[in-house]
């Protein structure tokens, strides 16, 4: 394609959902000045919309009639500000290591108030585990020996514990225990006695979609009963997996799937669209809980949220992402800009390994802003441009799709990626090339001049 062609054809675009509270602090003049001291790339993070989303999903319990706990599932984002939040309105926290764990208890997390999940758990998160009185998912029946022997050798309190059931519609998934190792892990159960509390069953299921997870859901509460003719605890479910975030419109994610094709990516890079995250979800967040609570299993005569009043059965439920929907952006300077073949190179102080997607042979696609000195304003004309990290590899692109943006960018400019708090700013983050991590930023008052902070992490 001839350079005058690419510069007036139309380039594919994905606009994020616009939202007031990112637009103020671009407004602000704030992240420029952030750049310049932090001399590299940061993220910033909002808070109150973690707050907002947590009382959401307690809502959609609370109008089911539904008795409920929402656990922060915290591989979503490393930042202490989450703990924080959890521990000032008295929610959960899902951990995978001890690391995890000292961390949420460090910020004043209550033992009881967090569940340990992960395969294949170390010696040492179990001992912690059983020590601070958290609740563990169980993955296998080697685990639950484990247990029960530190359970039974010192152990202060009984281990309290949740059996992950195999997603039986998923039977190669790496987590948890298929009907026979259920049955036999029950069995374990009551021969332990009081060394351990069998408070009931989880699951991992992938995906979005909340009919499987309701009916995987009613399951669940059928073991429960089974377990407590044995004479267990059983009063509760876990149903584990994320609720989807909705990034962007439907028009925009279907037409932009539809539009896209290789010239639009650097190096003709082609993408299979099933690899890529769904940006756009017609249920998600706490309306996603609301269905799932509202869906009736196959050959049942009620949903779920009525089995689970009938039984008395409390519902757990781990959301990462969904807690952290437009919950903070991350900051790049441009430090370089290159012409190649109608569109540009635009080269950031960080790298790819801040936007988790590359993780997954996919890239973060919601477009970037570009945020410009006060004053210079762009044209009708667009500015195709794909975003290079300064690493000296040549796969590391932050964004291989060449975004349309609205002007030439230019060294000194910011590019702000939207709503990145849920995966993307640090779960798969290297300080390669002697490269600080990017700090985090924590904006707590956006009125007027946004007031700001360093996010805090205890010494471990």
């Amino acid at each position: 394609m001839a350079v005058s062609d690419l510069r007036t054809a139309t380039v594919p675009t994905l606009p994020a959902h616009a939202d007031p509270d990112t637009g103020r602090v671009l407004d602000s003049g704030l992240l420029h000045e952030l750049s310049h001291a932090f001399g590299g790339p940061f993220h910033f993070l909002l808070p109150h919309r973690f707050d907002a989303h947590l009382a959401a999903f307690r809502a959609a319990l609370r109008d089911a009639g539904v008795e409920g706990r929402v656990y922060y599932a915290k591989k979503a984002n490393k930042a202490a500000v989450w703990m924080e939040r959890c521990a000032a309105h008295g929610a959960g926290v899902d951990v995978a290591s001890a690391p995890e764990l000292r961390e949420a208890l460090g910020h004043g997390v209550r033992g009881e108030s967090i569940v340990v999940t992960g395969p294949a758990k170390s010696d040492e998160l179990l001992r912690l585990a059983v020590l601070q009185g958290c609740l563990i998912a169980v993955d296998a029946l080697d685990e639950l020996d484990l247990l029960i022997t530190l359970a039974l050798t010192g152990a202060v309190r009984p281990a309290r514990l949740l059996l992950r059931r195999l997603p039986p519609a998923q039977r190669h998934s790496r987590f948890g225990m298929d009907a026979a190792e259920v049955a036999a892990a029950m069995d374990r159960c009551v021969t332990a006695g009081d060394a351990v509390r069998m408070e009931g069953f989880s699951f991992h299921l992938s995906g979005y979609a909340t009919r499987p997870r309701a009916a995987l859901a009613a399951e669940l509460v059928d073991l429960c009963l089974r377990a407590r003719v044995l004479g267990l605890q059983a009063d509760r479910i876990s149903i584990g997996g994320g609720f989807a975030v909705d990034y962007s419109s439907a028009e925009d994610w279907h037409g932009f799937l539809a539009d896209q094709r290789p010239e639009h990516y650097h190096a003709r890079k082609a993408f299979r669209t099933g690899d890529f995250y769904p940006y756009h979800s017609p249920v998600a967040g706490a309306d996603a809980l609301r269905a799932v609570l509202a869906a009736v299993p196959e050959g049942g005569r009620a949903g779920l949220a009525a089995r689970l009043r009938e039984t008395g059965t409390l519902l757990m439920m781990e959301p990462g992402r969904a807690l952290l929907d437009r919950a903070g952006a991350s900051v790049f300077r441009v430090q370089g800009v290159k012409d190649r073949g109608g569109y540009r190179i635009v080269t950031v102080d960080g790298t790819s390994l801040s936007l988790s997607e590359q993780w997954f042979n996919s890239e973060y696609l919601p477009d970037p802003y570009l945020v410009t000195p006060a004053g210079r304003a762009g044209g009708s004309e667009i500015h195709p441009a794909c975003v290079a990290g300064a690493s000296c590899l040549e796969s590391d692109l932050l964004t291989w799709r060449k975004v349309p943006f609205p002007a030439r960018p230019r060294v000194g400019d910011l590019l702000v990626y939207p709503n990145t708090a849920g995966y993307q700013m640090d779960s798969n983050e290297s300080p390669f090339h002697d490269l600080p991590l990017p700090p985090k930023v924590v904006l707590d008052r956006l009125d007027g001049r946004p007031r700001w902070r360093l996010d805090r992490r205890p010494a471990c």
